[in-house]
């Protein structure tokens, strides 16, 4: 995947979403928004709009000396664990957990500040759950996951997790090993290591960080303990746009599961769906 034309508005906008989360200091805005031009300036559009995004937001944080996501990022891990007693309540009398727990997970994909400024996550729990997917790749996962002893889950949003661990929780039921991935410093509302730990998704398997500020999961970003864990797995299940654009384009060669929800035009037609689909989608390793 490379970057079409059309991010640039895009990478604008995201800039003044995390500057308008940080400050209200209009005079500081103006002067990271002019750092941040020329990076969108310079971007290359061969590579995929995670790259650019990535360097935006270094930018963005070393000028405001903070990180802006802080506050939503604790406030949706609150909201999430507020929700997590009854939706594992569900999932345990589900007739089918492990479709349930996939749903739920999609569902937590839209708690993403990158793109939104606002997020109705009960209505969207309830579309994951009662309406179809637009791609249900459930019984080929399902099989990936019967035949796969090692998962590694790339997690993606803050809040978000949650719902993840929700989902390693169910494969846990199922005597799967897995090892959760979260990022090695702030980025976006990411999550990193504080958030698995304030969320007990480290109670819930063994988390490791990919020791990147990359959106995505760039490889040559990545820590070896990472590409350790990469080599070893069995089953590589990736969650949210950025995952999806940068393993699409680096080719690991592992049998992955993306879930996530098509929030943008560009992401919508590199895929052929329509924007906002709700995607369990397998593609083979090799």
């Amino acid at each position: 995947m490379n970057t079409p034309i059309d991010c640039l508005t895009c990478f604008v906008r995201q800039s003044i979403i995390a500057l308008d989360l940080a400050t209200d200091d209009i005079d500081l805005k103006r002067q990271v928004m002019r750092s941040v031009m020329p990076v969108i300036e310079n971007t290359d559009f061969s590579m995929p709009p995670a790259w650019t995004t990535t360097s935006i937001h270094r930018v963005i944080r070393e000028g405001l000396g903070i990180d802006p996501y802080a506050g939503v990022k604790r406030k949706f891990n609150n909201s999430a664990l507020a929700l997590y007693p009854e939706l594992k309540a569900r999932i345990a009398s589900a007739a089918d957990p492990l479709r349930l727990a996939s749903r739920l997970a999609i569902a937590g994909n839209i708690i993403d500040f990158g793109i939104f400024t606002q997020v109705d996550l009960d209505g969207t729990i309830s579309r994951a759950v009662n309406d179809d997917l637009f791609v249900d790749d459930l019984q080929a996962f399902r099989m990936a996951v019967n035949q796969s002893s090692r998962i590694l889950y790339l997690c993606d949003n803050a809040g978000e997790i949650v719902f993840d661990r929700l989902f390693i929780e169910a494969l846990a039921g199922l005597g799967k090993n897995v090892t959760a991935v979260v990022k090695g410093s702030p980025v976006l509302n990411d999550a990193t290591m504080e958030d698995a730990e304030y969320t007990g998704l480290t109670n819930a398997c063994r988390v490791i960080d990919n020791g990147s500020d990359g959106i995505g999961t760039i490889l040559l970003w990545c820590s070896p303990e990472f590409h350790d864990e990469l080599a070893r797995c069995d089953l590589v299940i990736s969650k949210g746009q950025g995952n999806l654009e940068t393993l699409e384009t680096e080719k690991t060669g592992k049998t992955t599961a993306f879930l996530l929800q098509s929030k943008c035009d560009v992401l919508s037609r590199y895929l052929s769906v329509p924007k906002g689909a709700m995607m369990l989608r397998m593609t083979a390793g090799g």
